[in-house]
């Protein structure tokens, strides 16, 4: 979807309850938008790296010290 497509129309106070409660907005690029075509892709992408991220750390920590 082109960027100046995304909020060419825009719903007046849609997401003012999300604001509300604390949103952060990213913007993706256009070529990320296939891969993740929405917010629930991209938060379940996202919790799985952390998730990945974490389970290495103890693997990296002990390879340093050898």
């Amino acid at each position: 979807m082109p960027r100046e497509k995304v909020f060419k129309h825009p719903l007046r106070g849609k997401y003012v309850e999300r604001y509300r409660r604390g949103t952060t907005l990213v913007l993706l690029d256009t070529n990320m938008t296939q891969a993740f075509p929405n917010d629930e892709v991209v938060n379940e992408a996202l919790r799985l790296l952390i998730q990945i991220a974490q389970s290495q750390q103890p693997n990296t920590a002990v390879q340093g010290k050898e």
